[in-house]
């Protein structure tokens, strides 16, 4: 049983992250309904193992990006280093508070399925009506702390967040997607080790599911090497329409889930 465990979860982790790579996206905020749904993961113990998926399968992609030098950059430093404190919170919050899962479902519908309808319909607009100003550095600064916190809470890793508002800023998503997915990296790492501390003091299903994250991390570690190699291939108008997709589709999903 924990061999077909393994596998379904190293398959799903792989699908997920070919797809969602190219744009930055971990698809950790996919693989969460995964966890809950099909492979039984109780909460809050959810959040961690996703955390984990994000840890193990962060490097394909990220190999990837540095051997193009893709992660050079202001813009990665400002990601990771305003996510970090606010993974810490969130995953105080996420242990102390628990907030349940439906304010999370209500936000993530909330925000993803206005934006990527909005990013769709931005980018099948002619060039000329696209133009935007690019967030100032405190505004990138201020959002990264923002997903932080949500990412520490609920264990995705922020990309599916900050990608398509940085891209339907006027960021194109070659720049974004590494930056989005080595924050995504850097604050996994340490919002599971801070779940692993408060694991050892509280009681209940805080630690992850060591053999499932992992499995799907081992799929994620492949997929994500795939999809990153495959970004360069693919121009810039399908990566923002794959973005705004993505994020319509996450809004969907949870707002059906919502009204349930």
């Amino acid at each position: 049983m924990d061999w077909w465990l393994g596998l379904g979860g190293l398959t799903a982790g792989l699908l997920i992250a070919v797809v969602t790579a190219p744009v930055g996206v971990s698809g950790a905020v996919f693989l969460l309904p995964v966890q809950l749904s099909v492979f039984a993961v109780p909460n809050p113990a959810v959040t961690p193992t996703n955390l984990l998926f994000n840890v193990v399968a962060g490097p394909g992609a990220l190999w990837r990006h540095r051997r193009t030098g893709a992660l050079r950059g202001p813009l990665t430093r400002r990601l990771v280093l305003g996510t970090l404190p606010g993974v810490v919170i969130g995953a105080v919050i996420r242990v102390f508070a628990l907030p349940g899962p439906a304010v999370f479902r209500l936000l993530i519908a909330g925000l993803l399925l206005p934006l990527g309808l909005w990013l769709c319909a931005r980018t099948l607009r002619p060039v000329r009506e696209r133009a935007a100003a690019e967030p100032s550095a405190r505004t990138v600064t201020g959002l990264a702390v923002a997903v932080g916190v949500v990412g520490g809470i609920y264990g995705i890793g922020g990309g599916s967040l900050l990608g398509p508002v940085l891209v339907g800023r006027g960021m194109p998503v070659s720049r974004v997607a590494p930056a989005a997915l080595a924050a995504t990296f850097a604050t996994s790492i340490v919002g599971a080790a801070t779940f692993a501390l408060l694991s050892l003091a509280g009681g209940g299903d805080i630690a992850p599911d060591w053999f499932l994250g992992l499995a799907c991390g081992l799929g994620g570690l492949i997929g994500g090497y795939l999809g990153a190699r495959l970004q360069p291939r693919l121009p810039e108008t399908a990566l923002r329409l794959l973005l705004g997709g993505l994020a319509t589709a996450i809004g969907a999903m949870y707002a059906v889930q919502t009204l349930r």
